[in-house]
């Protein structure tokens, strides 16, 4: 499983983390990835309209090695009573 390389940033490499509990911040998540080494950004997607989170995010990092054994480590991990869905980020269709 290879995490996705962003355009324009060759080295940044994109974590999707879903099934994330409604009361999960950013923070949090960005100190559950920090475990295995620098994030560069962590975000949860939340609704326009109410700001409630969707119950998934992003999380960057620069480090392949490192986002490797994040994902590894992540995937299936209950946190705040759910168990996390964690992989590489996908481009979107058009």
């Amino acid at each position: 499983m290879r995490p996705k390389r962003r355009p324009g940033s060759p080295d940044c490499v994109e974590i999707y983390v879903g099934n994330l509990s409604y009361e999960t911040a950013e923070d949090q998540l960005r100190r559950e990835f920090e475990h295995f080494g620098k994030v560069k950004s962590a975000r949860i997607i939340s609704n326009r309209f109410n700001r409630k989170s969707k119950g998934f995010g992003f999380v960057e990092m620069p480090n392949r090695p490192e986002a490797e054994a994040a994902i590894k480590a992540l995937h299936d991990k209950e946190i705040q009573g759910r168990k996390l869905r964690v992989n590489e980020a996908r481009n979107k269709t058009p």
